[in-house]
């Protein structure tokens, strides 16, 4: 009956990797990569080192994807030969197993297909009820996310941030490079709720602080063919930057105030030594924000869209983390939990985001 077992195992590895390859949309990604190679082809690439750093970037991306699924089959097709030799029987469980969890990971990839999913993130936290105490709880988060990217080799940068008074930080917005950056963090917008004793009080009392996490992908003007943003709508304002005084602060007015006039959106950044590169930062965050805009006019017109975005808003409370009187961090969607919290608060992350992704799908 093991012969037969091993089989139906392999058979059924077999199965899930021909859902995935329909699921990610293999023929797609081989045209992507035609695209990308022409592209990348181009005498003037380096023109802009920007755009020319994200084609490169892609294309290795996509291409490793698409030699990752390929192994996975002819490992499949080896398994299938293996499994006809009995003295291969002891290996065979193994390599089984090694297999699964291969396409655990691919399947994971294959609930990442919504549009922008595969995108770059922009992120923004904000210190909620609770002074001094959500300013640094912001700053625990804001260490979070930096240790999650760096276990994920993923790139970030500081877009603009406001430090608390005190200690902390009142709110910070940065950038994520990284495949499928907006699939895998798109849902960790919401409330993020911290209990604990408080190292800012003398009697240490339990405290309860609130931050919210605002998550959205990093859009080109060509993803955007609908949302036109005009000139005469920006009014632009060139500011200092708020350093912390001393030597380091900007003598150029560098950092940059950008204002949507029909929308009403402002948003700021200043975290780049070039007024160039935060127009640009300013751009990416006013486009990402009209696009959310627009995502809920949708949605109000369609209530019945199936995988109906909820922006982040402080109504939508997603995790609790417990540190005190006891250790738990718990998701109020999924119900995953755990009791080490240290990890957690270090950027492990997985669990939590896999559970939401699979979650998502169903």
């Amino acid at each position: 009956s093991g012969m037969y077992e091993t089989k139906d195992k392999i058979k059924a590895l077999s199965a899930s990797l021909e859902n995935i390859i329909t699921a990610i949309n293999l023929p797609e990604k081989h045209k992507k990569i035609e695209v990308l190679e022409f592209e990348s082809g181009k005498a003037d690439l380096w023109s802009d080192p920007q755009e020319a750093k994200k084609v490169m970037q892609e294309l290795s991306d996509l291409k490793k994807e698409i030699a990752e699924v390929k192994d996975l089959g002819e490992n499949i097709e080896l398994l299938k030969v293996l499994s006809d030799d009995p003295n291969e029987a002891e290996g065979l469980d193994r390599e089984i197993a090694k297999t699964e969890k291969a396409l655990k990971k691919f399947e994971l990839l294959s609930f990442l297909s919504g549009k922008y999913d595969a995108k770059n993130a922009l992120i923004s936290i904000h210190a909620g009820q609770g002074g001094t105490e959500a300013m640094d709880w912001v700053s625990m988060l804001y260490r979070m996310y930096s240790r999650y990217c760096e276990r994920r080799d993923w790139k970030f940068a500081v877009l603009d941030s406001t430090a608390g008074e005190e200690a902390g930080i009142k709110s910070i917005t940065f950038s994520v490079s990284g495949q499928y950056a907006y699939g895998y963090l798109k849902n960790e917008a919401g409330t993020h709720r911290l209990v604990r004793q408080s190292p800012f009080n003398a009697d240490k009392l339990r405290q309860t602080s609130f931050a919210l996490v605002e998550v959205l992908p990093e859009l080109e003007g060509v993803d955007l063919p609908e949302i036109e943003i005009k000139d005469d709508d920006l009014e632009w304002q060139f500011i200092h930057s708020g350093g912390h005084g001393g030597q380091n602060v900007n003598k150029v007015a560098t950092a940059v105030r950008l204002t949507h006039i029909p929308s009403g959106i402002v948003v700021t950044a200043q975290s780049e030594r070039f007024q160039e590169q935060n127009r640009k930062n300013a751009l990416g965050l006013l486009r990402a924000k009209l696009w959310i805009m627009e995502k809920e006019r949708a949605k109000n017109e369609k209530k019945a869209l199936k995988g109906d975005y909820r922006p982040a808003s402080w109504g939508t409370q997603i995790r609790s983390y417990v540190l005190h009187p006891y250790k738990m961090v718990k998701d109020l969607r999924t119900q995953v939990e755990t009791g080490n919290t240290d990890s957690v608060l270090d950027g492990d992350l997985d669990e939590f985001i896999d559970a939401e992704l699979a979650l998502v799908v169903y």
